[in-house]
């Protein structure tokens, strides 16, 4: 019988992949016009639960009730036609296509012209531009995807469902690319739907934002539910134990900073886009031995271009870069990588480290397995490499050596296919690859975009590790309270050009957010 409290209800649901069960009998409900918050570790199962009920997996075990019937959800299209729709983590979005086409793809409005069916784009601007006006969602319906930025792509996976007439809307992380005043703006649209009756299901594992929107959160851990709780009479301090089975230590512990000589050295750097326009104007700051500098600044505003002119990625237009004592300006991203090795040694020192701020694009091969990932920076050298013969023994029991320390979580360990991991473990995996090489300096940009708070506590942990051990870490972040927990020196930047360098300890929040925003003069 169904429960006529609920919209959604799933009973003794169990979804098993090849080494590991992501989701062990699960039973839950939803009601009506309600803010339900799933909350988890990476890998916890939030995401295989909530794509079970748009369609994209069938449970092994199990039922799904929508609307008081029982239903055998068959795949997305089967969900959209029960007023179901997600926005993935991982944009569903065709990057050269407008707005309008990707909202309208898979159901596209047809008008005769002559004797032949075209799609009707006038029409569907119209639509769409006053669709995103009704919701306070403006998008420009013509814009392509590749030119816009990605919280108007995400406003764009909202379009989507609210064209399908989505009362039910699942969103799977959906702040996690987002910078704080971006944040705030999609949480407001979220109770915005709430309150014209949509119900919300939202994926996270931000005890902030749950307290601030839910009205009630589901926990998971390793695939079970733990518990059901009002958010209203929750602390985020017990949510955080159960999710993590643990208990969990917000305040970060630092030790005094010892610095050492320079490591990094960047003197008047520019550095142009692909259109010839600066986005970097003219910095110098420097990085010593033993010391955090965090850059801090709303997203956009140059600072991923730094840390991709230091790693090779980007050319520098003018100025210089200095690692080590070493002119790197314009050597190449490996000598950059390798600077003052020849051979891979546990515990010797590379040149530079970089975890980028596009796991997915950047940081991985997601169609290589996790031990082939774990190896990318060190494939060439021995002992994987001997005399041009890859050495697979060698990749092997390295990848099981890191899946052990950095507790990297994935369905067949080092033989998983990347690509199939949870967001979160795929970070696991790239800081654990680039931590490992020892280098003397440390690039982390996003280093916690989109980690639970027991894996954010951890590398906030091996971060200050690494300090400790006297490495030089370049640390980027849109997480203010990361940058005032860990930095040692902040730097802040706003439209590509530094407003103020200073010791972390003479700054408060607020300060640094006014240079963050423009407001303040050094």
């Amino acid at each position: 019988m169904a429960n006529p409290e609920y919209i959604v209800e799933m009973r003794h649901i169990t979804k098993r992949f090849p080494g590991i069960v992501a989701n062990d009998d699960i039973s839950l409900g939803i009601k009506k016009g309600e803010i339900f918050a799933l909350l988890g570790e990476n890998g916890a199962g939030k995401s295989t639960l909530m794509s079970m009920l748009f369609g994209m997996y069938e449970p092994d075990e199990g039922e799904i009730w929508v609307r008081g019937r029982k239903e055998v959800i068959s795949s997305p299209n089967h969900a959209t036609r029960l007023n179901i729709g997600m926005v993935h983590q991982h944009f569903k979005l065709v990057s050269n296509y407008t707005i309008a086409e990707n909202i309208i793809l898979g159901i596209e409005p047809k008008k005769m012209a002559g004797l032949f069916p075209v799609v009707d784009i006038k029409g569907t601007n119209e639509k769409v531009a006053a669709l995103s006006k009704q919701y306070g969602l403006e998008v420009d319906p013509t814009a392509k995807i590749e030119n816009v930025n990605v919280s108007t792509q995400q406003r764009v996976e909202i379009l989507k469902m609210l064209y399908r007439k989505a009362e039910i809307l699942i969103f799977d992380e959906p702040t996690a690319v987002l910078t704080p005043q971006e944040i705030d703006f999609l949480l407001q649209i979220i109770r915005g739907l709430r309150d014209q009756g949509k119900t919300i299901i939202l994926i996270t594992h931000k005890l902030e934002e749950i307290k601030q929107v839910a009205d009630r959160c589901a926990i998971l851990n390793r695939g079970k539910l733990i518990d059901v709780l009002d958010v209203a009479a929750t602390s985020t301090q017990t949510m955080a134990n159960l999710m993590v089975g643990r208990e969990v230590d917000f305040v970060v512990e630092k030790s005094p900073a010892h610095f050492g000589p320079e490591v990094l050295k960047v003197e008047h750097l520019t550095v142009k886009n692909s259109d010839g326009f600066p986005v970097v104007k003219d910095i110098s700051f420097s990085i010593r031995a033993g010391e955090i500098f965090a850059i801090a600044g709303v997203s956009g505003n140059g600072q991923t271009e730094i840390a991709d002119a230091v790693t090779g990625l980007l050319p520098a237009a003018e100025g210089s870069i200095t690692l080590d004592g070493a002119d790197i300006t314009r050597s190449s991203i490996r000598e950059r990588s390798d600077l003052g090795i020849s051979a891979y040694r546990s515990g010797e020192e590379a040149g530079l480290s970089y975890i980028p701020e596009d796991r997915q694009a950047v940081g991985l091969v997601l169609d290589f397995t996790l031990a082939d990932n774990l190896a990318l920076k060190n494939y060439y050298k021995p002992p994987f490499c001997e005399k041009g013969i890859l050495n697979h023994a060698a990749f092997d029991s390295y990848g099981e050596k890191l899946i052990q320390e950095y507790d990297v979580r994935s369905g067949q360990g080092i033989h998983t296919i990347t690509r199939s991991m949870s967001g979160g473990n795929q970070q696991k995996a790239i800081i654990a690859r680039e931590i490992e090489l020892s280098s003397k300096l440390m690039i982390f940009v996003q280093p916690t975009r989109g980690l639970d708070i027991g894996a954010i506590e951890n590398i906030h942990r091996q971060i200050l590790a690494e300090r400790d051990k006297g490495r030089a870490i370049l640390l980027i972040s849109l997480e203010l309270d990361e940058i005032m927990g860990l930095a040692d020196t902040i730097g802040v930047i706003f439209s590509g050009e530094m407003q103020k360098i200073a010791p972390a300890e003479t700054l408060t929040t607020n300060e640094v957010g006014q240079f963050m925003m423009g407001v303040k003069q050094a």
